[in-house]
């Protein structure tokens, strides 16, 4: 049943994702070559334990990619739109108590809780998981935040429970601290 429930599900999403017009997409405006930029990567650095502790546990989640990055398209950025949407209405707002713990697919949860999510949901829906790197950052406000970044071949976008819009990294208002890298469990600092 448990099979036949995720066959169901996954051919669900697929549809869902592929069905909607890209009308309904939200992405920053004014998107033109000029504002593509990557994000600049530096040493080397330690994931957070959280992630490390959710990898032991879902070793299927945390594989390495030899792709690090995929060709922008529209279909691309529909699809990252409406796993963005879908994730961010799926899971209501709740810190952890205590030790940090990240959960796939949680009715409740932190910004973690909702990059795993999208990511997971991403992957099935056959977007490259080394082009899908997990974010730290902090907020105007100094408070530690996660996002989803999709590195494309026109910049990176971040997927962020705070917003349905995607946006480029550098126009979040975010702080970048660390990102993870096509091999989820290496992480590198952010310059």
């Amino acid at each position: 049943m448990n099979k036949k429930f995720n066959i169901i599900v996954g051919i669900f999403l697929t549809v869902t994702m592929f069905g909607a017009s890209i009308s309904h997409a939200k992405i920053s405006p004014n998107i033109n070559s000029n504002s593509f930029r990557a994000i600049a990567e530096r040493s080397t650095t330690s994931s957070p334990l959280g992630f490390q502790i959710f990898c032991l546990q879902n070793p299927q989640q945390c594989k390495t990619s030899s792709k690090k990055k995929v060709a922008y398209s529209p279909t691309l950025m529909r699809v990252a739109s409406q796993v963005n949407r879908k994730v961010n209405r799926a899971i209501r707002p709740r810190n952890d108590r205590g030790i940090d713990k990240w959960s796939l697919n949680s009715r409740y949860g932190d910004c973690e809780d909702y990059v795993i999510s999208k990511r997971a949901m991403l992957i099935k829906a056959g977007v490259h998981s080394g082009a899908l790197r997990i974010a730290t950052a902090v907020t105007k406000e100094g408070i530690g935040h996660a996002v989803l970044i999709i590195r494309t071949n026109k910049g990176d976008f971040a997927l962020d429970n705070r917003t349905n819009t995607i946006k480029l990294w550098n126009k979040t208002g975010l702080r970048m601290i660390a990102m993870s890298g096509s091999n989820p469990k290496k992480w590198k600092e952010i310059s």
